[in-house]
């Protein structure tokens, strides 16, 4: 086993008991984040102070009060693009080689975002090199925090001890899962269950006992966490035990929950009776304003993609026209919010009738019905724009999953379980699942993509739609479309 890999399997199995705290994973990244956005006022304050020697003004209360807003709006910025950058993912804090290279990639779009703006801006409205100042003490500052944290952090720095009650393939995803998504976050004790034919090794974890020994196990491994794959077989002896924990402080999780928050997905085919897991969590108001405001950007932002659209459709006409014979646009039904039917626009990357003999088939990846142009299309995501239509006709939103064909809906529903899920809300030109998975070629794309999209109706927000059109930015200038 090589030595890396070595070391991250004893963290996460060994039987280590410590006396520091253990901070839920989503603790650790609001610490982060808080670390992260106090470096960055810090930051603020620095290129204003820079600011003012440069321009030969004295720098007091008046100066700083007159730019106040750049202690809003810069650390905002940075935040936002951290969290599209995975920056406080669980294999990126870790790793302090990723995480600065992380870094230097927020830097650079941040730069490049202000410099844009800039330029379109008039003259005079924004500093000249105020950005420049701060990327580049945000750049020192977020680091040194970073590469320092374990000695600052030292004190809550230690993994989560976790014992997983019950064995059975749930609990074997989430060890796989922990060991490749958070080996330094969680230490998987062992396994408890009143199974008579429960193995004495699940996934290289070993099965410690029965529920007799649940409250002796956590004493003596120091377990700050239950994981449960179940509750539906649960028995009357197991269940006292855990509540017994419980009572002591013990976190209790379900699996789905905890797997959810490790990786951004939601495991279809383990949710077992936590099926509430599958449904979107309620905002608690009749009012509902974030659909409200959700309806208005998307309708905001679809007429300012319009101009684009309309600026570029002669360019790319031409362009489709001389490339293959056939006609400019493509439509085709998808289905829409509550399984309504539509007609998707799209311009055409594919040869005139390109299913004619194949039949409906996903697109895979070099797949040899797509045109020269449209490989470039389809790379840029410039394909999508005529679907700017479709969402001020309101068929799609600008964030949502995406809107798949009758005839695959049909065989994935009867195959991936909770797929009609994904229809309660509508279908949109990106989404998590694009965002944060590679294009669907076959049924297990499907279903992994299923487990986004469910992430995606359970906590969809502003922040989070906000992110996700970021990090569409990010893939269309990098060109990382299929």
């Amino acid at each position: 086993m090589p030595e890396s890999s070595k070391s991250s399997s004893q963290m996460l199995y060994a039987p280590v008991h410590s006396r520091r705290w253990q901070l839920q994973i989503l603790e650790r990244r609001r610490l982060l984040m808080i670390g992260d956005a106090a470096v960055c006022l810090i930051a603020v304050l620095f290129s204003l102070r820079v600011w003012a020697a440069v321009a030969r003004e004295p720098f007091n209360a008046e100066f700083i009060v007159w730019r106040v807003a750049w202690f809003f709006v810069m650390p905002g910025l940075w935040l936002l693009l951290a969290s599209a950058n995975d920056f406080y993912d669980g294999r990126v804090t870790t790793r302090r080689t990723e995480a600065m290279g992380r870094l230097f990639r927020i830097t650079l779009q941040m730069m490049a975002l202000y410099l844009m703006i800039f330029f379109l801006a008039e003259r005079e409205a924004l500093p000249r090199l105020f950005i420049f100042y701060y990327g580049v003490a945000s750049f020192l500052l977020v680091g040194l925090w970073r590469l320092l944290n374990p000695a600052l952090l030292g004190w809550a720095s230690s993994p989560r001890g976790l014992l997983i009650v019950g064995a059975d393939r749930a609990a074997e995803l989430l060890i796989e899962t922990l060991r490749s998504e958070a080996p330094d976050i969680y230490r998987v004790t062992g396994i408890i269950s009143d199974q008579p034919e429960a193995p004495a090794i699940l996934g290289g974890v070993s099965v410690v006992g029965d529920s007799s020994r649940l409250l002796e196990w956590i004493t003596r491994e120091g377990v700050t966490e239950l994981a449960l794959t179940s509750t539906r077989e649960m028995s009357g002896d197991l269940f006292q035990a855990v509540m017994d924990a419980y009572e002591r402080g013990v976190v209790i999780t379900p699996v789905p929950i905890l797997y959810e928050r490790v990786t951004g997905r939601v495991p279809v085919d383990y949710v077992g009776n936590h099926w509430l897991v599958v449904l979107p969590i309620a905002e608690g108001s009749t009012l509902k304003p974030y659909v409200m405001i959700k309806w208005l950007i998307d309708k905001s932002l679809a007429l300012i993609g319009m101009i684009v659209f309309l600026l570029l459709l002669p360019i790319l006409a031409l362009a489709i026209y001389f490339d293959s014979p056939g006609p400019i646009f493509y439509s085709q039904e998808r289905v829409g919010l509550n399984g309504r039917l539509f007609s998707i626009i799209k311009f055409r990357t594919m040869v005139n009738d390109a299913e004619k003999l194949s039949g409906p088939v996903f697109a895979g990846a070099n797949d040899p019905r797509v045109t020269r142009l449209g490989r470039f299309m389809r790379k840029t995501r410039l394909d999508e724009l005529p679907q700017l239509i479709n969402v001020l006709r309101g068929d799609m939103s600008l964030v949502g999953p995406r809107p798949e064909r009758m005839h695959h809906v049909k065989r994935l529903q009867e195959k991936i379980p909770f797929y009609r899920t994904r229809h309660i809300v509508r279908p949109g030109l990106t989404g998590w699942a694009q965002v944060r998975y590679k294009y669907g070629a076959d049924d297990e794309d499907s279903r992994i993509k299923l487990q986004y999209d469910l992430y995606y109706i359970r906590h969809r927000s502003l922040l989070l739609d906000l992110n996700i059109l970021v990090r569409t930015v990010g893939k269309v200038l990098r060109m990382g479309g299929q």
